[in-house]
């Protein structure tokens, strides 16, 4: 999962212009004004997706960064629903994954998101941390319980 995040949001820098202006169409379908949010939505689509990646690699906060992921997945889904059935937005090329797989934003891009909610439950449900470093005897300790 985090490789996904990282992937996505490194695909997503590889064509910014591209994916704000994707970002700034699909604001202004939204009735937001896009110019002067476009960039903002943008840089923050690509941050978190980075923290998410970050919190999915480091121990102490995977599930955290599962939550964070999920709630992601779902969201993105439910905007490509939200803006082809509720704003009957024309097709747009979502940049989801930059320019390396081509989708476009609506039901396949939702259901796709909505399938990679399967090993984000897996992450949640299934990380188990350990709780006790494993012990290593020390050299000393081997000596002192052949005397006794």
């Amino acid at each position: 999962m985090a490789a996904l995040f990282l992937f996505t949001a490194g695909a997503k820098l590889a064509i910014a212009k591209a994916f704000a202006a994707n970002v700034g169409e699909l604001l202004a379908a939204s009735g937001f004004n896009y110019s002067r949010w476009m960039w903002p939505v943008t840089v923050a689509v690509i941050v978190v997706e980075v923290i998410t990646a970050a919190l999915l690699l480091i121990p102490r906060t995977v599930r955290l960064g599962a939550l964070l992921a999920g709630l992601l997945l779902v969201g993105f889904a439910s905007y490509a629903l939200y803006y082809v059935y509720v704003l009957h937005g024309e097709p747009l090329e979502c940049g989801c994954f930059g320019g390396i797989l081509a989708s476009q934003l609506g039901v396949s891009t939702a259901l796709r998101n909505l399938a990679l909610l399967i090993p984000v439950l897996i992450v949640f449900f299934g990380y188990r941390r350990t709780s006790k470093p494993i012990e290593v005897a020390a050299p000393n300790d081997a000596i002192i319980s052949e005397a006794q």
